[in-house]
């Protein structure tokens, strides 16, 4: 009897250990790529000197437009900061996130308002990013758009 009662307690207190351990454990990587993916929509909001943008795009960023000009790192920050791609509002919507190892592939549905160089406007684009995991962050490789009418 003393041996089944040491038997149960050890099971429970296994059972404990390994639930607070994975109440413990870090977010799973898509949670963390949809908040980097927010963070994103959030800088691109509000891009002020690019400080928030950086750290969250690879140097080695490729940032397609759906009028098919391509954009690397300094141009589409430089963009966002000076206003020529200026987003009164962002809203992403429909959004999907397949992991691959150290890569996520994000498509969404991403409806803005903006007032591009003081000139306002409507936007309804299906956006897909490469995210690729780079000393243990998530930054945006790559990111492609394609217009749509909503």
């Amino acid at each position: 009897m003393f041996k089944k009662l040491m038997f149960l307690c050890s099971a429970m207190i296994c059972s404990i250990v390994i639930a607070q351990g994975a109440a413990a454990a870090p977010a799973n990587d898509e949670q963390v790529v949809a908040d980097v993916v927010e963070q994103l929509r959030a800088a691109m909001n509000h891009p002020g000197d690019g400080a928030a943008l950086k750290p969250l795009v690879m140097d080695e960023l490729s940032y397609g437009h759906s009028n098919g000009k391509v954009q690397d790192k300094a141009e589409f920050i430089e963009a966002l900061v000076s206003g020529a791609s200026n987003f009164v509002s962002i809203a992403l919507s429909d959004q999907s996130i397949k992991i691959v190892q150290d890569t996520a592939v994000v498509r969404h549905t991403f409806v803005a308002v903006t007032n591009d160089s003081g000139k306002p406007g409507n936007v309804s684009l299906k956006i897909l990013m490469v995210w690729k995991k780079h000393d243990g962050h998530w930054r945006l490789l790559a990111r492609q758009a394609v217009r749509f009418n909503a």
